[in-house]
């Protein structure tokens, strides 16, 4: 995974998935990705935490 590349409030899982093609292209037509059906059943427990704003 690429954490530095994902922006704050973002799951690095996710960001890499929808964004990088070569993970899914060794699945068959309409064949899921494991590791996205497991993160979509048990959510994103490794978010980027987001920067504070301080503008107050």
């Amino acid at each position: 995974m690429t954490g530095k590349d994902t922006p704050p409030g973002e799951c690095p899982q996710c960001w890499e998935h929808s964004r990088n093609r070569a993970i899914h292209r060794k699945l068959r037509p309409r064949e899921d990705c494991p590791q996205c059906v497991d993160h979509m059943t048990n959510g994103c427990p490794n978010r980027v935490p987001k920067k504070k704003s301080s503008w107050w």
